[in-house]
């Protein structure tokens, strides 16, 4: 009757010491290995990239459309964001390296 407080002790005390440390330290790896994007992710984001850039540039023409059609349409600001992002992008992309290999840790 007295071992059943002690084998309880014992699981506690192996589970707290050695399962949760090799738990945590099992997902920590994990991790470290799936930290980065794979090829294939890259690629899809550089095309949702690029799709968000033609939609960007459609509603760009379409406000334009819309202004010509009607004078008391007021579009946002939207150009001279354009204008600056447009900059970055094209500083940024210039010092950008090729996505070609996967980043080693």
């Amino acid at each position: 009757m007295d071992e059943a407080p002690f084998i309880v002790a014992i699981v506690a005390i192996l589970a707290l010491f050695v399962g949760l440390p090799w738990l945590i330290f099992h997902y920590v790896t994990q991790w470290k290995k799936n930290g980065t994007l794979s090829v294939e992710d890259e690629n899809l984001l550089d095309e949702l990239h690029a799709l968000a850039r033609r939609l960007d540039d459609r509603m760009n023409t379409i406000e334009r459309i819309v202004a010509a059609d009607s004078p008391s349409f007021r579009p946002d600001l939207r150009d001279e964001r354009n204008a600056i992002e447009e900059d970055f992008e094209l500083s940024r992309s210039s010092e950008r390296p090729t996505r070609t290999r996967r980043r080693e840790h």
